[in-house]
């Protein structure tokens, strides 16, 4: 019987094969990540992505406050370090607020620019990084540590603070986005 089955299963493949569903395989969508409730599609760019996600509306906000849509709608590639509503909530008490406001314009395109590596890092390459000591340069010209934690990507910024990867990997038409935990000082 499991013979008759393998012979059966064989020529299935052979019957595939020769009819071009490799093909249409082949053409079959990946599914595609949700962050923050939305669908992050690889062919929008890290902008038209990140205005879906409910859980970064606050840093659309400081990307718009800062002037920054129309650079991360460029062709990059960009590396961002998207932190979540809930991180810049860690940040003290009526920090955002301030950082907004366009007189703060400077040092919120700072810490938003410290946020943003050159190129594509996938998460495989960032723990390649953390394995061997390497450090990332930022779009605003500091660097960040990487490290392992408990399977994670971590971040360590200028001040010694760690940020978490929770996401990895939401590619998108100019790079790639990985979810952090922990907004990021330069």
């Amino acid at each position: 019987m499991t013979q008759s089955r393998n012979r059966l299963f064989a020529a299935s493949l052979i019957a595939l094969s020769l009819s071009g569903a490799p093909a249409a395989f082949a053409q079959m969508p990946m599914k595609t990540p949700m962050v923050g409730g939305a669908a992050m599609y690889p062919t929008k760019t890290i902008v038209e992505n990140a205005v879906n996600s409910k859980d970064h509306t606050t840093l659309v906000a400081a990307v718009k406050a800062a002037g920054l849509v129309e650079t991360l709608s460029s062709p990059g590639p960009f590396t961002v370090f998207a932190p979540t509503n809930e991180a810049f909530g860690k940040l003290p008490a009526g920090t955002v607020d301030t950082l907004v406001k366009p007189e703060n314009k400077a040092m919120l395109t700072k810490i938003l620019t410290y946020h943003v590596v050159a190129g594509k890092h996938s998460g495989a390459e960032l723990m390649a990084m953390a394995k061997s000591g390497k450090t990332l340069t930022t779009v605003q010209g500091e660097t960040l540590a990487v490290s392992v934690k408990d399977k994670h990507v971590v971040l360590t910024d200028a001040k010694g603070g760690m940020s978490m990867v929770t996401i990895a990997d939401v590619n998108q038409s100019n790079g790639v986005i990985h979810v952090v935990d922990t907004v990021l000082m330069p």
